[in-house]
């Protein structure tokens, strides 16, 4: 994996997220020990792809806000919420999927959301039918868990990266994914670059929560909220065509 370093400016700011490149290739998705909707494991292919090494922040967000007028999220002015470095919070799917394409649209480059089987790939960092992306250790047992996310989410690329680099993927802020959400989904998934369903109410998300019980999610979880709210752990990262 290697750092993508094509970087784009918006007079002397870079306005892109530093991306991580994702090979193609195939691995197994879903868990058969965890929730129903997690069930089967089935080997998916992926084709390359690049995603961020951290969640958008607030740093990244405010070019989108500055250049387009878009609202700010609620929690824009929150002292707990709005450090530059913050991942950005309180957006929608649309608000995340609209940054995307301005994003491209500024760029020439094809940004968007990943979608879930690119989401867990990228995860696991190369770790097969592991529990988290370091492995299956409870997560209570990572250093500093119960000093960080008492108020808020921390700072992105505090803790370490897993195996292909990436900062925070499970852990912090639940992550919009590009899919609708449907329970039984994995019972027919596409073996080649599944996109989820057609149509539905809820679109999927990943990822782990500040404001959780457990901070720190196992890699196969799965969630979803319909694509209209907007919660102060929901956040987003964006990925790459290639």
């Amino acid at each position: 994996m290697f750092r993508w370093s094509d970087e784009h400016y918006l007079g002397t700011m870079v306005i892109e997220p530093e991306m991580v490149v994702i090979r193609s290739g195939e691995f197994l998705m879903g868990c058969d020990t965890g929730a129903e909707d997690e069930k089967p494991i089935h080997q998916v292919y992926v084709d390359q792809f690049a995603i961020g090494r951290f969640a958008v922040t607030n740093r990244l967000y405010s070019f989108f806000i500055d250049a387009t007028k878009f609202q700010a999220p609620q929690t824009w002015n929150d002292p707990q919420f709005n450090h530059p470095e913050q991942p950005v919070t309180s957006v929608s799917w649309f608000d995340a999927a609209g940054f995307c394409t301005w994003l491209s649209n500024e760029t020439g480059k094809t940004y968007r959301l990943p979608t879930e089987a690119e989401w867990e790939r990228a995860a696991r960092g190369g770790l097969e039918e592991r529990l988290y992306t370091w492995g299956d250790e409870a997560p209570q047992r990572q250093p500093g868990y119960f000093d960080r996310w008492l108020n808020g989410p921390e700072r992105v690329g505090q803790r370490p990266p897993n195996g292909f680099g990436l900062h925070d993927i499970s852990e912090n802020v639940h992550e919009w994914c590009a899919d609708w959400y449907e329970r039984h989904y994995y019972i027919e998934s596409d073996r080649l670059n599944p996109q989820g369903p057609a149509n539905g109410l809820r679109r999927a998300s990943r990822g782990g929560s500040w404001r959780h019980q457990v901070k720190i999610t196992r890699v196969a979880a799965r969630s979803s909220i319909p694509p209209d709210f907007k919660y102060s752990d929901y956040g987003f990262r964006c990925a790459l065509s290639l």
